[in-house]
């Protein structure tokens, strides 16, 4: 199809202008990044953001497969010889991959069916009797038929129906209506598998469940659908048949007569036989389609936030890994992540050597001039955390923070792990892990399977492949977002800067070793294979601290340099001085360095650089304690007490109380107002403070609110109110 029709079609749907995605399909044929596009190509897009750039892609590339099947029906109906210029029309004009199939289904090759049969005894032409539902008996019509292969009218009029039957769920006028239905009126139903009731007990809520399908949240869905897979539920997907049956009979019904009766009959096992079970199977799939991307959504946010948890930055850092019997490793790092040793204490049973535990620890802290501690918040956090923050002097300036270990694990067994660490075990490795996502979140996850980090909600019930399309799309974009020091980052963190991919990574860590330092941006012309065009869509992503040119610390891009260059001569500067002085900036006018290819998005863009070059998106980290409790045992009704939240789906927030279950703040409980999406009113790795509702000690299950509860409350307000809640329990 002409590429301009699939242009206008998208800026419609999209409510773009057509040379935005004209100018976006072009650069992306180009073999542009959508990162690059949307930092430095504003002008040619008009200043779409990422997301709008995705969606363009998408759906050109949907497009484009449905004009791939869109070619496979022609030629099939084609070389059946059956096509017709109105049928051809119509091909063309659809705009959905179901448009397109209910077209081709009276043409697609079938097996012998009900209907085939009846064709091949000669009843096509009492079917069409039928249809017509004109004046006569159809008996007396049907006896014409009644030979060798037809031995009586009954059997003459049952071919027919079945002829009928199947015409009508061949027919893209019905199967449109029932779409329609199925969207507006259908109903998910759900059932307990009898005999099964205990063994499927974590989903008796849907042991008796039903609920407009439209309205199916996507978590309930797929909780559902894993309940069917797993053999505990029986799910129905369908609107009430009464309406079913009506909405195919307003399409054929014309008359009221012996013939119609007939139809009528066909029309219902239609239904019964060949039409509800095919938009059941349609509509299972879709709505399985749209739950995923919901899930997938909630996952990709997640993530994103993740990766941009505010860094600790370059300090020396101690890392941590919790544990009783086996004891807690302990790892120093230096203020580039380099391990320089690694420990292992026993301050908790059964060992319980907690003065040669302070004793080591202390003597590490001073050793190793350590800025913060990581403790890592698996097994034994609370209890390590409290033994540190017991035994630190309080004015030693240590910094002390409890770092997510989901993940680590899989790091810590993996090849990067063995190869980054290969004279040390998984328990260093993970310690390791730990002290550096203090430092940096971001260079340190990337390492590791977005999907082994567990902030999605059924990730493992989704579609893998759209969701790890998804993840890593999330990862490139929060990388290049902050930017990659390029003297100092892993392969990894290389791989997802736009325009390198794991060989130029690795291209640029082997130049890297065998020459040293990068002294400038230009100098990664020099990488192997590193060409301009992937310089193009790499060089104002990766820093070089120190380099001789400032702005080689800066996400200017190279290829704007000159116009900084001319902005300091205007002021009689050079360019490091116009970045270190506002005076100066202050006298440049803008608008007098407009040219076609640097309009005023990207001369904006480059002064709020010189402002802040190499500017760090992310916020501040801040220090966290939690109450003193330790135990789902601790924990008791009425209790307010702060809390970090650890992953949000549709339904609510989870968050680490500090005991270890996490308890469930349910999206009804996250405010006084209404909420839609529990992601607008927290953040992941959010500070927040809760008050209890419940707690289930057999369940291990947690209930949360937020309603009326100040997250800058004191901590001294919040432990007044638990000891009440410890006296009497039901208050609150």
């Amino acid at each position: 199809m002409d590429p301009s029709i699939h242009i206008k079609t998208i800026a419609r749907k999209l409510q773009l202008h057509d040379w935005q995605v004209e100018n976006t399909l072009r650069l992306l044929d180009d073999g542009a990044t959508i990162p690059f596009i949307s930092r430095y190509r504003k002008e040619v897009t008009g200043s779409l953001n990422e997301v709008q750039l995705a969606e363009i892609r998408d759906e050109y590339e949907r497009l484009k497969e449905l004009d791939k099947r869109r070619e496979a029906i022609i030629k099939s109906v084609e070389e059946q010889e059956k096509m017709t210029p109105e049928l051809l029309a119509k091909i063309n004009a659809a705009l959905t991959m179901s448009q397109l199939e209910d077209l081709y289904l009276p043409y697609r090759p079938k097996r012998k069916t009900r209907a085939s049969v009846a064709r091949e005894k000669g009843l096509e032409p009492l079917a069409l009797w039928l249809l017509d539902q004109k004046p006569g008996d159809p008996v007396m019509e049907a006896e014409k038929y009644v030979a060798d292969e037809v031995e009586t009218v009954d059997a003459a009029l049952a071919g027919a129906r079945d002829i009928i039957a199947e015409m009508v769920s061949e027919n893209e006028l019905v199967r449109g209506s029932l779409r329609r239905l199925y969207e507006r009126d259908a109903v998910i139903t759900s059932r307990g598998v009898k005999g099964k009731e205990q063994e499927g007990a974590k989903f008796s809520d849907y042991f008796e469940w039903s609920e407009p399908l439209r309205r199916c949240p996507s978590h309930r869905l797929l909780a559902m659908r894993r309940g069917e897979d797993e053999g505990f539920l029986r799910l129905i997907i369908m609107p009430p048949e009464d309406q079913a049956v009506e909405t195919i009979e307003k399409q054929l019904i014309k008359a009221d007569n012996s013939a119609a009766v007939e139809v009528r009959e066909a029309v219902t096992d239609c239904w019964n036989r060949l039409l509800a079970p095919s938009m059941e199977t349609e509509f299972r799939k879709s709505s399985k389609e749209k739950a995923d991307e919901e899930a997938i959504r909630v996952f990709a946010e997640n993530l994103r936030q993740l990766l941009l948890a505010p860094p600790l930055g370059e300090k020396n850092v101690m890392g941590i890994d919790p544990g009783f019997r086996t004891g807690c490793k302990v790892v120093c790092l230096n203020r580039q992540g380099a391990l320089l040793h690694d420990d292992v204490i026993y301050p908790h049973p059964p060992q319980n050597e907690t003065a040669r535990s302070v004793s080591k620890l202390l003597s590490l802290i001073e050793r190793f001039e350590t800025e913060a501690i990581a403790i890592g918040n698996g097994t034994a956090s609370r209890e390590t955390e409290q033994f540190v923050r017991t035994y630190l002097a309080a004015d030693s300036g240590v910094k002390v923070f409890v770092v997510s270990e989901a993940g680590a694990s899989v790091y810590s067994a993996s090849k990067t792990a063995r190869d980054e660490f290969p004279d040390h075990d998984v328990t260093v490795r993970g310690a390791v892990s730990i002290g550096r996502r203090l430092m940096d979140p971001l260079a340190e996850l990337v390492k590791i399977d977005p999907k082994s980090i567990g902030v999605g909600q059924y990730q493992h019930d989704v579609d893998q492949a759209r969701l790890q399309a998804s993840l890593d799309e999330v990862v490139m974009s929060c990388v290049n977002a902050v930017g990659v020091e390029v003297n100092t980052a892993s392969p990894h963190l290389l791989t997802y800067v736009s325009g390198i991919g794991p060989k130029m990574a690795q291209n640029i860590i082997d130049h890297r070793t065998e020459n040293g330092p990068f002294r400038s941006r230009a100098d990664l012309m020099k990488v192997k294979r590193m060409g301009e065009k992937a310089y193009e869509q790499a060089a104002g992503f990766l820093r070089i601290r120190d380099a001789a040119n400032p702005l080689d610390a800066s996400a200017v891009h190279p290829e704007s340099y000159h116009i900084v260059e001319k902005m300091a001569v205007d002021v009689g500067c050079t360019v490091a001085e116009l970045i270190r002085d506002e005076t100066k900036r202050k006298m440049i006018s803008i608008e007098k360095y407009v040219t076609p290819e640097a309009g005023l998005p990207t001369l904006k863009d480059i002064m709020q650089e010189l402002a802040r070059p190499g500017r760090d998106p992310r916020s501040a980290l801040k220090e966290f304690s939690f109450a003193d409790i330790h135990s789902i045992e601790d924990v008791k009704e009425g209790m307010v007490v702060p809390g970090i939240v650890t992953n949000i789906t549709k339904f609510g927030a989870f968050v680490d109380i500090g005991v270890k279950q996490d308890g469930l703040v349910h999206v009804s409980q996250m405010a006084d107002r209404y909420v839609d999406d529990p992601a607008k009113v927290v953040k992941l790795h959010q500070h927040i403070t809760v008050r209890i509702l419940n707690v289930d000690l057999a369940r291990k299950r947690i209930q949360l609110s937020m309603k009326g509860v100040s997250s800058q409350q004191s901590a001294a307000g919040s432990q007044d109110r638990n000891l009440d809640a410890l006296k009497n329990p039901r208050r609150g």
